[in-house]
């Protein structure tokens, strides 16, 4: 007896079912035979067939949609004892209101998914900017920018440890209520300085026109010089000069973008437009 059970579990017979063991049924499904057990106790999904030698357990093909479904199901955060009230429907309404609601979740958890997703993607790509600009050469060098959108602050002049915590905080709390719905900020921080102003300010990925304090970055080559605290000022310097001397250019403002090399610690990479 033994035996042809066993053969049944591997075997398509003509007119026969076919039965899969408890470890090839939780491997379609992609769950494990503990699992598919305490389906079993718990009365969720009972396999078709048990040995009554062994105890061992068998699935149809049934079987494994039924266990498809509870997957599915169980992706939706739905316990175990809903599912099980769920999988006893008879009523047609009731499972297409269930479906209908199954749907409109699982269209929000994907939406969620997606931001969150988005989310993770623009912090790494951060990340690697953040990194790349560090392991940059530490001489004067000249990269490109495409046009940049700023919003200057209005009260901030330098970067420190309680305003950098909350960096963008401090910038949508400066944007009226009714418009900071229309701002997203990139998570970079910088000081612009021209011949009246200093102040720090955010990149602005969407903004508003009608706000005070936006500025515009034009597109084009910048030098650029990485630098700590205490070299700032000479980097500002040498970077001048070497704009009127070798560009002819006269810089009307000079950008300081924060680079954090720490969780407490920051340097600076200087950049001064020369041109498109």
């Amino acid at each position: 007896m033994k035996f042809c059970v066993t053969q049944k579990s591997t075997m398509n017979g003509t007119g026969d079912k076919r039965y899969y063991s408890i470890g090839e049924a939780a491997a379609i499904v992609h769950t494990t035979s503990e699992t598919l057990r305490h389906y079993d106790r718990i009365g969720l999904v009972k396999p078709s067939m048990k040995d009554k030698w062994t105890n061992y357990r068998y699935y149809t093909d049934e079987d494994i949609v039924r266990l498809n479904t509870v997957r599915a199901l169980c992706l939706m955060d739905l316990p175990l004892k809903e599912i099980k009230r769920v999988l006893e429907y008879d009523s047609l309404e009731e499972i297409l209101n269930f479906m209908n609601m199954a749907e409109k979740k699982a269209e929000e958890k994907i939406a969620a998914l997606q931001y969150s997703r988005n989310k993770i993607k623009a912090a790494k790509t951060d990340y690697e900017r953040k990194l790349q600009m560090r392991e940059t050469a530490s001489g004067i060098f000249i990269k490109e920018f495409p046009e940049r959108i700023i919003l200057l602050s209005d009260s901030l002049t330098t970067p420190a440890l309680d305003n950098l915590w909350n960096y963008l905080g401090s910038f949508y709390n400066q944007i009226p209520p009714d418009s900071r719905e229309e701002f997203i900020f990139e998570d970079q921080a910088g000081i612009y300085t021209d011949d009246t102003t200093t102040r720090l300010f955010a990149v602005c990925t969407h903004y508003s026109n009608a706000i005070d304090g936006l500025k515009t970055l034009p597109a084009g080559k910048y030098l650029c010089l990485n630098c700590n605290e205490a070299d700032k000022d000479a980097a500002i310097h040498k970077l001048d000069c070497l704009a009127r001397k070798e560009h002819g250019i006269s810089p009307a403002f000079i950008i300081q973008m924060i680079v954090l090399s720490g969780i407490l610690q920051w340097n600076y990479q200087i950049q001064i437009f020369v041109g498109r």
